[in-house]
């Protein structure tokens, strides 16, 4: 059985400019994370030149398909009939990009197949976290 789910979408930056760039990303998935998704986008669609990686909860991206919902560093909301806004607050500014609705219920989709809501818990290996949280403690 698969653990991870990487699913590649078409994001389209918003910028100051009224011209939208599409930027390839991609969605992931690990049930070993099961509270959250991933949303990384390539080097040449970055400030830094190099990949950015947005790890935020799956629940927050379930919410944002219908309704506006964050209010920390990823926020995300529906525009319009099939596209949905995601917003990355960073002190160097603000990032933000539509991606069609349908993919992202497809990915979730795919993630709640993998690990149904409310039974996230029985995926979490809390011996193996807390020993890594108190290896260096000696």
């Amino acid at each position: 059985m698969y653990t991870v789910i990487e699913q590649a979408v078409q994001a389209r930056l918003v910028a100051s400019a009224p011209q939208m760039e599409c930027v390839p990303a991609t969605l992931r998935y690990d049930r070993e994370e099961p509270f959250a998704v991933q949303m990384a986008f390539p080097a040449p669609a970055t400030l830094e030149g190099s990949e950015v990686s947005w790890t935020f909860s799956r629940e927050l991206l379930a919410a944002g398909v219908d309704t506006a919902a964050g209010v920390g560093d990823v926020r995300v909301r529906p525009y319009g009939f099939d596209r949905t806004v995601l917003e990355f607050h960073a002190p160097e500014g603000i990032a933000m990009v539509h991606v069609r609705t349908s993919e992202l219920r497809r990915f979730l989709e795919r993630a709640q197949d993998m690990v149904p809501d409310g039974r996230e818990h029985l995926f979490l290996d809390l011996d193996h976290n807390l020993a890594e949280l108190l290896r260096d403690a000696c």
